[in-house]
């Protein structure tokens, strides 16, 4: 008879029974365990839109000011108002972003 082995994960309770992932492939019978404590794993890293609600919420209570509505749309209108205006705001960005990258 050979001896068949297989590496399941799973967790340690507290009482000392453990759960494993998923159904191992064996025949019923005797089996030897080998438990190796495994590194905590980091919490999930938060999501985009998670992380910009944070932020958000952040910045309001340290009193930044956000644009409401007519605000913005004053805004939009003020960059409408010259086709050219966004061009130049993009070679700034562009400018700043090579100056960055040779610093």
């Amino acid at each position: 008879m050979s001896v068949q082995e297989i590496v399941v994960g799973g967790t340690l309770r507290p009482d000392g029974t453990l759960e494993l992932d998923h159904k191992p492939g064996l025949a019923p019978g005797r089996v030897t365990v080998v438990l190796r404590q495994e590194a905590e794993t980091a919490a999930p890293k938060e999501g985009w839109w998670p992380y910009m609600q944070r932020i958000r919420a952040e910045r309001e209570a340290a009193g930044y000011h956000f644009m409401n509505e007519v605000e913005m749309e004053g805004h939009l209108l003020w960059l409408r108002e010259d086709e050219d205006r966004l061009d130049q705001i993009h070679r700034e960005m562009d400018l700043e972003k090579r100056r960055q990258d040779n610093a």
